[in-house]
């Protein structure tokens, strides 16, 4: 990768960071899930910035954005899109849907039902969907952004863990430190702030760092390092399941991005380190007596496996 567009790159996460105030690991970590092809889970309270950086990154980076707001009555349909009769063409005409963009902000997820949660899965895997006996491809890039609220409060359904595997990432914003708070709160409005953002790299610069990704170098001892860390999630001593071969490919994508951002042509085992626990939390559920959340008992697991 040539030092321009290296150098974008990291201009790319500052801009996103005046927005996002206080979460540039937050900001990275959405910015690797991209160039790795993936898709992005949230999980927060409402009001923490999960909208907004969202909008952030579509503007920053130059792409169709369409928000969805999911609610309890939501058809699949809503999603995917209607064939209308047109009486001048004498035929039924297909009117997509706010799926056929670049970057969708699905919010609040977990406020629909299982079968409009299940309507994004082809779309997720296989960049297209299937509606009226055709199957219509995807824009490309296409980029996931779902927000979820916790399953505790009211009129959230749990989502179905054929389609948490399909989230490569999935990260918490949290409250802001007193720093960035006050920031926020002496600041402009975020909206008239998102209205100033121009795009940083272009769509076409996009896809090449994403084709970048795949040609980072991962050594046999990488390897040998990343299959201990897979063996260790199915050994029962950390989760009741372990990490599936998908999402053990995912996980060596999301360290070659994070090789990419630091600039570097190889991946390291602190790459691997740093991606685990969001690639992990929302997949595996630890042993019951573990003591610890998910995080922590990833970062444990971690500790335990040594460096090679």
């Amino acid at each position: 990768m040539n030092a321009q567009l290296q150098s974008r790159l990291t201009d790319l996460k500052n801009q996103i960071s005046t927005i996002i105030v206080g979460k540039a690991a937050q900001v990275e970590d959405s910015l690797v899930c991209l160039l790795a092809g993936g898709h992005l889970l949230i999980e927060d309270i409402p009001g923490v910035g999960k909208t907004t950086l969202a909008h952030a990154l579509s503007l920053s980076l130059g792409l169709q954005f369409a928000r969805v707001q999911f609610t309890s009555d939501m058809l699949p349909s809503d999603l995917i899109g209607v064939s209308v009769f047109e009486r001048a063409k004498e035929a039924f005409v297909f009117h997509p849907g706010p799926l056929f963009t670049q970057v969708l902000l699905a919010d609040e997820i977990n406020r629909a039902g299982p079968k409009t949660q299940s309507a994004l899965l082809e779309a997720m895997e296989e960049q297209q969907v299937s509606a009226d006996g055709a199957t219509r491809a995807l824009p490309s890039p296409f980029f996931v952004i779902a927000t979820q609220n916790p399953t505790e409060q009211l009129g959230t359904f749990p989502l179905p863990e054929s389609q948490l595997d399909r989230f490569l990432m999935c990260i918490s914003l949290g409250y802001p430190d007193k720093r960035a708070e006050r920031a926020l709160l002496q600041g402009e409005d975020r909206r008239d702030t998102l209205a100033k953002l121009r795009p940083v790299i272009r769509p076409e610069e996009l896809k090449t760092l994403m084709q970048a990704v795949r040609g980072i170098h991962a050594s046999e001892a990488l390897i040998d390092y990343l299959q201990a860390l897979i063996a260790e999630t199915r050994s029962g001593l950390w989760f009741t399941e372990g990490l599936s071969p998908r999402a053990a490919l995912g996980v060596l994508r999301l360290g070659k991005a994070r090789a990419l951002m630091a600039g570097r042509d190889h991946i390291s085992p602190h790459d691997l380190q740093s991606v685990l626990p969001q690639a992990l939390v929302h997949r595996l559920h630890p042993v019951p007596g573990a003591g610890r959340g998910r995080r922590e008992q990833v970062r444990a697991m971690i500790e335990a496996v040594g460096l090679p």
